[in-house]
């Protein structure tokens, strides 16, 4: 089963599931791609509250999917992180996960409208708050 992507505006929101396979993991990095690849967004929130572990596959992916993203014109988040996932990737090295974070979902699409505003895109579509 694909991880949902929804559309607020144009940002991208996805929550990735607590039992998220490497597959699911890839095909979120596929279809995101291909919706800003389509012009239907500026950026993408990856929420990952529910996940109590994120190991150095997903690290790595997630890390190569807000590079491709920025590679596209856009801007990735990561939000939600739990304090037991951070600490993990502290200490996979840092930079396991290579892109900006937020605290939580609604801090996500604030910041991605932020950086959209800041490098001049479609800010009147980006919630801000």
């Amino acid at each position: 089963m694909r991880v949902p992507i929804l559309r607020l505006g144009r940002v991208l929101l996805t929550s990735l599931p607590a039992d998220l396979t490497d597959q699911q993991v890839m095909d979120l990095q596929i279809d995101a791609l291909a919706l800003i690849q389509a012009g239907k967004a500026d950026g993408l929130v990856i929420d990952i509250t529910a996940a109590d572990v994120v190991d150095s596959y997903m690290a790595r992916i997630l890390s190569e999917t807000a590079k491709m993203v920025k590679i596209m014109g856009g801007v990735a988040v990561l939000a939600g992180m739990q304090p037991a996932v951070a600490l993990t990737l502290v200490e996979m090295g840092r930079d396991m996960i290579d892109m900006e974070t937020a605290f939580d979902l609604e801090g996500g699409v604030a910041k991605v409208g932020r950086m959209v505003a800041s490098r001049g895109g479609r800010h009147d579509e980006v919630p801000t708050a």
